[in-house]
């Protein structure tokens, strides 16, 4: 029977702190906005790590992503960037939505006013 125990709690899904978005900067450049976003998540390398953020219109349209290639465990929080974002005319506010590679996407986002 402790062995049934055991296989039980090492089969539940493994909850984890979902990614904090602490800061995010926006400017337009033209025609484009670029996006910096500053996120805290608890990596603890390649089986778990947050892999990419992306900007949302308010129906929850992606306008942009940015994918995230590796870990970041060592370096929390950690800032990247995002170029090149058409926001269509009359929009004046976004969502940034952060995703780790085990949880996907989190379902809090953060929204941003652009000026």
């Amino acid at each position: 029977m402790r062995y049934l125990i055991l296989s039980a709690v090492l089969a539940a899904p493994a909850f984890a702190d979902p990614s904090v978005i602490e800061n995010v900067s926006a400017s337009q450049s033209g025609e484009t906005w670029r996006f910096d976003v500053t996120i805290r998540h608890p990596d603890t390398g390649w089986d778990h790590y947050a892999d990419g953020w992306r900007v949302l219109d308010m129906n929850g349209t992606e306008l942009g992503m940015r994918v995230l290639h590796h870990p970041h465990e060592n370096e929390q929080p950690f800032t990247r960037s995002l170029s090149g974002v058409v926001i269509p005319e009359g929009v004046t506010q976004v969502q940034i939505q952060a995703r780790c590679n085990v949880d996907g996407w989190d379902t809090e986002t953060t929204l941003v006013m652009l000026n």
